[in-house]
């Protein structure tokens, strides 16, 4: 084999003015295909985002899962759009894609017995939307993970706990949800009190107080109610106060409550149990005598 020769003929190759406008032809043509795909992929987002907008003003019950819909759809059209771009540029390289797809299909055949489990996941992920069990934004609990819902993919769903920790969960592996965004939420204080204090007067300080903090508290959607004795303890009475509250704002609404219940049972001397020790002492009534 001469090698000149074939050195000759590379170089021929590579500075043939043919070669180059082909190569060129291939490169616009390539990034043709990557300026449309961005462009129709910005087009699609933005019809996706008009109609989850009209959808969302039409059907109020259905404000929750617009957001999630919308970034599952947009997810789902990004996927085909660079498909379709990679056999495109794949064709400029002249790739025969009639091999190559039906090699894929038997491939994804092949996959399907092994990736039951995604599958599962991305099934799974659907009926979670479908059926609305929750949404972006929802405060939900699955098995020990607790938090926001950060998002919904295809495969995994990602949660977001209020100490900063993300955990992210195959949708397969979502068995039972607790979701605590769907109804209005009940704060519930419990205020315990000494024996030794006088109940009726106790309840109606705290009638009174609860009454007027309610037109300063934000979140609460009924006046809070004072439902009497709760608990009779080793050491303490327990009195119960119950508001129901906008989602997830229980928490919030019982300090609220609990700080002015403190400040005016403070004002009226009311106290609060603590721990005590009573001790009793013996006196020996042989020693009492020898002393004497």
């Amino acid at each position: 084999m001469d090698i000149t020769a074939i050195w000759n003929d590379l170089l021929d190759w590579v500075t043939s003015g043919r070669m180059w406008a082909t190569f060129g032809m291939s490169v616009v043509r390539i990034a043709l295909i990557l300026l449309i795909g961005r462009v129709v992929e910005l087009v699609i987002f933005k019809a996706i985002d008009r109609m989850m907008i009209e959808r969302e003003m039409k059907q109020v019950q259905h404000t929750r899962r617009v957001l999630t819909v919308g970034k599952l759809l947009k997810n789902v059209s990004s996927y085909l759009i660079y498909f379709v771009g990679a056999l495109l540029i794949l064709a400029e390289f002249h790739v025969n894609l009639a091999p190559l797809l039906a090699g894929a299909g038997v491939l994804s055949l092949a996959i399907g017995f092994g990736a039951q489990s995604l599958v599962k996941d991305i099934i799974t992920g659907f009926f979670i939307i479908l059926e609305d069990q929750f949404a972006v934004g929802d405060v939900v609990q699955t098995g020990q993970f607790k938090g926001t819902v950060e998002m919904i993919g295809l495969r995994t769903t990602r949660i977001k706990s209020w100490t900063g920790e993300l955990h992210i969960i195959p949708n397969g592996m979502i068995n039972e949800v607790t979701n605590f965004s769907m109804n209005n939420s009940l704060a519930v204080v419990d205020v315990a009190i000494a024996y030794e204090e006088d109940v009726e007067r106790a309840l109606e300080i705290m009638k009174r107080t609860v009454e007027g903090e309610a037109k300063h508290l934000e979140n609460t959607v009924s006046t809070p109610e004072v439902l009497g004795i709760q608990l009779l303890g080793p050491s303490q009475v327990t009195l119960r106060v119950i508001v129901e509250c906008l989602p997830n704002t229980q928490i919030g609404v019982a300090r609220e409550l609990n700080a002015a219940i403190k400040k005016a049972f403070d004002a009226n001397q009311i106290d609060i149990p603590y721990p005590r020790m009573v001790t009793y002492q013996r006196l020996e009534r042989g020693g009492a005598q020898d002393g004497a």
